[in-house]
């Protein structure tokens, strides 16, 4: 065994030493190369900034490298090439583009001055924005899909991962230079509303031409030229005209070990401005179910280790299946848009979204207290079915050149039922038996839901001057019935059995109206704003609680002291006025509002208690940003919002659904303000390939609402109130740097550094004692990717996690904890056809209480093999291969801490199918594409 083991090392050792050295010949073989130059207007002299300038090779005209001028009109171009002839394009909107033959040779080639001539017709100009890799024209980033290479059959999820300065998370998330990304439209229109994901995952690569970032802007906003939100993005996926016109979509089905299974399809027809999608999808893998088997997707949350295992997916206001544990989804969707002449644009969807989930969960707490700690252990068992569905429609007609009108209504119908059980015990410092309770719980439940938006613009003259009137209403109504079966015993003093049906209904109704007005006040540059809003909200809650009656057998005795019938109302003017500044680096606003409140309770079964209060506050906001060029812009804004207590706080009402803790409103609390400062900056150099942003948000409040505890030392039976406080910050610091390095034209890295951070103060009471807390933390982390030729990628990310927490009280000892998390992604293609993907990840949290697995390695696995000319995919997945899935989550904060676990997959393999077909562009075949790697 000695012997073989010696061999084992040797051969490794062999196999190294060869990798190492068919390495390194590859690289010597490969020729440096760096160009240098200035892009100047040939008319006016002028340096031209983000022109883009880029490298192709002479036989395939595939992409090399790029980069972008400066304000200056600089550029350097560096990098490493197996090709000696490359061909040198520098292009700029309005201007015709330049070319030369390039020949590298491990030398400076310096191109002096180039002049650019402006273009004679647009057509030229066309021809020009579809070659460069990257168009920087006013506020709009563009991409050219041509030129970032993927894999077959990619996403667009897959394409923006290419994208220089967009990142994409575990969940789909997307950040552009550190903003994150809230829309993103096909052809400047929604697709099945404003859910990112539907198109980032089903959508694919070959059919879209250009990628556009800009602010997210209403479409309000963009009719009058408003400013856009800096803080958000939306991407635009255009398609050309010759490829926007056929069918195209994506089947698939899967089943697998264990019973488990999953299918989607996606079938849409473009038709130009017609456009008509239908999609369905359903699995028991803890997926929403719009997969289509790629590993990153196929998991869904259950593999997030530590976090969450299954559970309720929400997305754009829908739900994709139901609580945590195991979730059997189900989902169907149509959407359909459409141009009536050219006025008149229509958007609509129809989404419906089923699950069933099953989950069991353990919890252990430690609640903190100045006189001592006590603690307390939870087991709940949980089956849930939910139905949902979602109607979403916009229409926008504009009038004419000066007129736009938008409404946009939705209806949303929800049906669900549930049953539960709980077993719940109370410790005291010593570990001693105090409390405990169990209950079993069923219910059905049904609600409906009606808003509509409606907003009127009305541009005034050519100056930015408008006139808007917004409409905002929404109406509510639910209905629950349900049965509570329970025990309540106080060790050695009380027991209470209650055996209840308590049927529930709720009626809300919203209206809200604002008009504004824009004067400028310098053309296009200086503007004085008004706006007046008012709000009514309308709130009707009714709980009726019946006690089960033995002698006839039925929930016949109607419980006061558990039951409730409120009325709320909430009554808001704000008139507000404000400046707004603009000039092509910089913009400022400032804005200030006067809120006028009147909020109502109606007890109708303890007239007694009804109340009235009237609140008065001022609102600010102000906001700064400015761009020090193509590559950087820094941003900031203050605010101060005013918003009241909510009427189970202020009403002095006596809660005692759950015995072990009673709730009691206070009339007396005050309105809380909210202050809060943020500063960000962000930097993206596409000549070095690099990108950094930076993020700091302070916030403070006012008048918080905290709860006010006083525990039964006997007992351990909790009374409730809410207190006012002040004294309590938080301070959120976060930064992000990235760089792509381009060894030469086959091997590409690309490094990832980032740290967030965090301050905070918290205030709480106990039994009338006020204490405070403070929690730093800081959680950095860094990955790189590495890519050979798009047949080898391999990225590994590692993050540890530090948190301290420190009392004013000596009584209570300082808390640390720590966590690391590594995940390791790879993908293999060993052929035109073979694809081998991996998701490695290890979670460890020394901190964890004895009982909780404190540590555990989970590793996803897929096999893909195409056939049929690459439009039908054969999938082995495997989910958990070292079967160590585990969902231990630890909670901390100055109150508790607390430790949980709950139901997970297991481990299963799965062997599935999909087809692609794609009769979109001229004779139904895909275009010719061009790649680059980044």
């Amino acid at each position: 065994m000695k012997l073989i083991q010696i061999s084992k090392n040797t051969m490794k050792k062999i196999l190294f030493v060869f990798t190492i050295f068919i390495a390194t010949n590859l690289y010597s073989q490969s020729v440096s190369f760096k160009i240098t130059g200035t892009v100047k207007n040939e008319k006016e002299k002028t340096p031209l900034e983000a022109a883009t300038i880029h490298l192709e090779k002479v036989k395939d005209s595939s992409v090399v490298t790029y980069t972008i001028t400066n304000d200056k009109g600089n550029f350097s171009l560096e990098g490493k090439s197996f090709e000696k002839e490359l061909r040198l394009y520098i292009s700029f909107i309005g201007y015709k583009s330049f070319t030369k033959k390039i020949t590298v040779n491990n030398k400076t080639i310096d191109l002096k001055t180039i002049y650019l001539k402006l273009e004679d017709n647009v057509l030229d100009e066309v021809v020009i924005k579809s070659r460069a890799p990257i168009t920087i024209k006013k506020d709009t980033l563009e991409f050219n899909v041509k030129s970032f290479k993927t894999k077959k059959n990619a996403s667009v999820e897959d394409l923006l991962k290419k994208l220089p300065g967009v990142e994409v998370d575990e969940e789909g998330k997307i950040t552009i230079n550190g903003k994150p990304v809230n829309k993103i439209l096909v052809n400047g229109k929604p697709f099945f509303g404003n859910d990112p994901t539907i198109v980032t995952k089903n959508l694919t690569k070959d059919i879209i031409e250009k990628v556009q970032v800009t602010d997210t802007k209403t479409k309000s906003e963009a009719f009058t030229g408003q400013k856009g939100d800096k803080n958000n993005k939306t991407i635009n996926l255009t398609i050309k005209k010759e490829n926007n016109k056929g069918w195209f979509g994506r089947v698939a089905a899967g089943a697998g070990t264990g019973k488990h299974y999953e299918y989607a399809a996606i079938v849409n027809r473009f038709n130009n401005n017609r456009r008509f999608s239908v999609l369905a999808g359903g699995n028991n893998i803890n997926s929403p179910g719009f997969s289509f088997g790629e590993i990153q997707k196929m998991f869904g949350n259950a593999s997030e280790i530590s976090i969450s295992s299954g559970g309720a997916f929400t997305i754009d206001g829908r739900s994709f299946g139901g609580n945590q544990g195991i979730v059997k989804s189900r989902n169907t969707g149509v959407t359909y848009a459409d141009a009536i002449g050219k006025k008149i644009d229509i958007n609509g969807d129809y989404f419906h979204s089923g699950s069933t989930s099953d989950n069991k969960s353990t919890r252990s707490r430690e609640n903190i207290l100045p006189t001592g700690n006590y603690f307390s252990n939870v087991a709940t068992t949980s089956n849930n079915d939910n139905n949902n569905h979602t109607i979403n429609t916009e229409f926008d007609v504009k009038i004419d050149s000066t007129l736009l009108l938008n409404i946009s209504p939705t209806f949303v119908f929800n049906n669900r039922e549930s049953a539960s059980t709980r077993l719940e015990e109370t410790l005291d410092k010593n570990r001693a038996l105090t409390n405990k309770s169990n209950s079993a719980n069923t219910s059905k439940s049904s609600a409906k839901n009606f808003r509509n938006n409606l907003t009127l613009t009305k541009k005034i003259g050519k100056d930015g001057g408008f006139l808007k009137f917004r409409v905002n209403n929404q109406v509510d109504q639910s209905d629950s019935d349900s049965y509570n079966r329970s025990k309540i015993e106080i060790i050695n003093s009380t027991t209470e059995d209650r055996n209840q049906q308590i049927k529930g209904n709720t009626d809300f109704t919203k209206f809200q109206t604002t008009f504004s007005y824009r004067q400028p006040l310098i053309a296009k540059k200086l503007f004085l704003n008004f706006d007046y809003t008012y709000q009514d909200d309308e709130r009707e809650s009714i709980k009726s609680t019946f006690d089960f009656n033995n002698t006839t057998n039925q929930f016949s005795d109607f419980n006061t002291l558990l039951s409730t019938d409120f009325k709320y109302n909430s009554i808001r003017k704000t008139p507000a006025l404000g400046l707004t500044y603009r000039q092509k680096k910089w913009s400022a606003s400032f804005k200030t509002g006067y809120v006028f409140r009147t909020i109502e309770g109606e007890d109708r079964l303890r007239p007694n208690l009804n109340l009235q209060r009237n609140f008065e506050a001022v609102e600010l906001s102000g906001n700064f940003n400015y761009s020090f060029d193509s590559k950087a812009s820094m941003y900031m804004g203050y605010y101060l919002n005013n918003s009241v207590p909510s009427i189970n706080q202020l009403q002095p009402f006596t809660d005692e659904t759950n015995p072990l803790n009673i709730v009691t409103g206070n009339p007396n609390l005050k309105p809380t303000d909210n202050h809060s400062l943020y500063v960000g900056y962000n930097k993206f150099n596409f000549q070095k390939k690099t990108g950094f942003f930076a993020y700091l948000n302070a916030s403070t409040v006012i008048n918080q609402v905290a709860t006010n505890s006083t525990i039964n030392p006997t007992t351990l039976v909790t009374n409730t109130t809410y207190e006012n406080i002040n004294g309590n910050y938080g301070i959120n610091l976060s930064g992000n740097y990235n760089k792509s390095f381009k060894l030469d034209t086959v091997k590409s890295i690309r490094l990832r550094l980032g740290a967030y951070g965090s301050l905070r103060k918290n205030t709480n009471f106990f039994n009338g004692q006020k204490y405070s807390s403070n929690t730093n933390s800081i959680s950095p982390n860094i990955g790189l990717t590495f890519n050979w030729k798009g047949m080898f990628e391999i990225y590994p990310r590692y993050t540890i996690s530090f948190s301290e927490t420190k009392f004013n009280i000596s009584s209570f000892n300082t808390q640390q904890f720590i966590r690391h998390g590594l995940r390791i992604r790879t993908k293999t293609l060993n052929s035109k056809r073979f694809e081998w993907s991996n998701d490695i990840r290890y979670s460890y949290n020394p901190n964890i209480s004895a009982g909780f697995n404190k540590s555990a390695w989970f590793w996803n696995a897929t096999i893909d093999y195409s056939i049929f000319n690459d439009k039908g995919t054969i999938s082995l997945k495997a989910y958990d291969l070292l079967n160590q899935n585990t969902n231990v989550r630890r909670i901390t904060n100055s109150n508790y801490i607390e430790d949980s676990q709950s139901t997970v997959l297991q481990q299963y393999f799965m062997l599935s199918f999909s087809w692609k077909f794609n009769s979109l562009g001229k004779k139904g075949e895909t275009r010719s594409m061009q790649f680059f790697e980044l």
